[in-house]
């Protein structure tokens, strides 16, 4: 079973930094794309950041030069570096893997339980 656990999250003040960190337990093949969401209180989820499993990356719009996202490959883990955070940043970010659990089998997409990020004005 694939399980993806997240940490790292809290209370920070505006303009402070915060590093999240996602790792994938379980027997997998490989891991493809991977990726932080979040969601904030009455807004559905959105895409923070992704990863592909050769280093490419893809950002929100607002958090382009803010955020860093990176990955580790042979711990199965990702990060979120989050710098200059914003207010607006508030919401509980997900963590989500698509993976290959063995070869020749179909790629399946999986989520952690999230990680609430504060950030006060």
């Amino acid at each position: 079973q694939v399980q993806l656990v997240e940490s790292g999250g809290g209370l920070v003040q505006a303009g402070g930094s915060l590093r999240v960190s996602c790792v994938l337990r379980g027997s997998i093949f490989s891991i493809n794309t991977m990726g932080w969401y979040r969601q904030a209180p009455g807004k559905q989820r959105e895409l923070v950041a992704r990863i592909t499993d050769t280093g490419s990356t893809d950002y929100e719009h607002s958090v382009k030069g803010r955020f860093t996202i990176s990955r580790d490959n042979a711990k199965k883990m990702v990060y979120l570096q989050m710098n200059s955070l914003r207010p607006e940043d508030t919401a509980v970010y997900y963590c989500n893997a698509e993976v290959l659990k063995d070869w020749g089998k179909s790629p399946t997409r999986h989520w952690g339980r999230g990680t609430q990020v504060t950030v006060s004005s």
